[in-house]
């Protein structure tokens, strides 16, 4: 088993729904669930003009290899009605790798850790609440020193839920 750590996020539809089924599926096609963060409300990353998402970091004891695991959660994506129409842009869900154990690789499909994960506070800011001393195999800085680090301006929210809300 590995220790993998993922963000899921959405800003289309029933945003807790999509992110509630995303773990759900991950945790009964790829491993065990070790923890969850609270959700998140985050600003967008590339074209500003959609709606805000809502994101979550999820720690799953993965018995899938890297590339397995990626082919998984792209399945997941796809069965959940998820269409890459734009990069950056709107959708109902999103997977993503941000780290598998202490794996350092890049392949066409996937690169380890996410490449970007320093840069973005969205991903930073609820991975610090379930893994805040989780060392970055490339940058050797824990979580928590990434996310004081991060000049990313985005805005990340605790996600506070209200009756019927998406």
């Amino acid at each position: 088993m590995n220790l993998v750590y993922l963000l899921t996020g959405s800003n289309l539809g029933n945003r807790v729904e999509n992110l509630n089924k995303a773990t759900e599926l991950i945790t009964v096609r790829a491993g065990n669930l070790v923890a969850c963060s609270k959700f998140y409300q985050t600003s967008p990353w590339g074209p500003l003009e959609q709606p805000d998402f809502l994101n979550q970091a999820v720690a799953v004891d993965a018995f899938l290899e890297p590339q397995q695991l990626m082919e998984l959660l792209l399945g997941i994506e796809e069965e959940m009605g998820r269409i890459r129409s734009e990069k950056y842009g709107p959708r109902n869900i999103d997977i993503d790798i941000l780290f598998y154990g202490n794996k350092v690789m890049k392949t066409s499909l996937l690169q380890l850790p996410h490449p970007e994960v320093h840069n973005r506070r969205f991903a930073l800011t609820p991975l610090a609440e379930i893994a805040p001393a989780f060392i970055d195999p490339v940058s050797g800085k824990s979580i928590s020193k990434l996310l004081s680090d991060c000049q990313d301006p985005g805005t990340v929210l605790q996600f506070t839920s209200i009756a019927g809300s998406k």
